[in-house]
């Protein structure tokens, strides 16, 4: 028997399993410049890390005056998108270690995320793990996106888990919110180290204040033995 009988992980996508947010700010950018928006900065991409795709337009829609439909600009950032997507789109070392241990422990998982569900499988499918991660909720999917908890708890009704039983990962503000909402625990590895004080991810259960760089796939597991429910 596991240690871990019991538990199921869901994972966030982007910045949490793989290094995407690059391809999105290229992606975005090279839409908004073709609607005549020409400055768009990394600096301005960082303040939508964490909430869906859709979300992210509907706001440039707002700040930038767009006119053309929802439809058609989402269309167009996610056809970028997925050109550079498909071309790279690296996993986290350690990530793809931790997804193998829970793999071996026969730890359910899914994938709860904000891209489109064609963009997040593709990026399973181009990464390998597509056969380790087979349940897939798209913020698409539901009626709300992070920071409502609608994503997580739909990810836990196809696992036939418990929100309790659950444990998040995830390195956005919004996505921290969701999982406390969710009623789910909660490993927070923030995208950002610089907002690892940010309120949201005071509510973690485990917060790896160096994000990505400070994360380790044994020591996440061992956390994760060690706070298992016990029956």
């Amino acid at each position: 028997m596991s240690s871990l009988d019991g538990t199921a992980v869901i994972f966030d996508l982007d910045g949490t399993l793989v290094d995407s947010e690059p391809n999105y700010f290229e992606a975005g950018r090279r839409a908004l410049a073709a609607q005549g928006v020409g400055d768009f900065t990394w600096a301005d991409h960082e303040t939508y890390v964490g909430i869906s795709t859709q979300e992210t337009v509907a706001l440039w829609k707002e700040r930038y005056g767009l006119t053309a439909p929802l439809e058609t600009l989402l269309a167009e950032v996610n056809r970028r998108y997925l050109e550079l997507a498909r071309a790279s789109t690296p996993v986290y070392p350690e990530m793809r270690a931790f997804v193998h241990l829970l793999a071996a422990a026969g730890v359910p998982m899914a994938v709860a995320s904000g891209s489109s569900r064609e963009a997040i499988e593709v990026i399973l499918s181009g990464t390998g793990l597509a056969s380790r991660l087979t349940t897939v909720v798209s913020a698409d999917e539901v009626a709300h996106g992070k920071p409502a908890p609608d994503v997580f708890l739909e990810a836990a009704r196809r696992l036939g888990a418990a929100p309790a039983d659950c444990v998040v990962l995830e390195d956005a503000a919004p996505g921290a919110v969701a999982a406390h909402a969710a009623g789910m625990r909660c490993v927070a590895l923030p995208y950002l180290p610089d907002q690892a004080d940010d309120p949201a991810f005071a509510r973690a259960d485990l917060l790896v204040r160096g994000g990505q760089a400070g994360f380790s796939a044994r020591a996440a597991y061992a956390w994760l033995a060690n706070e298992a429910p016990r029956s």
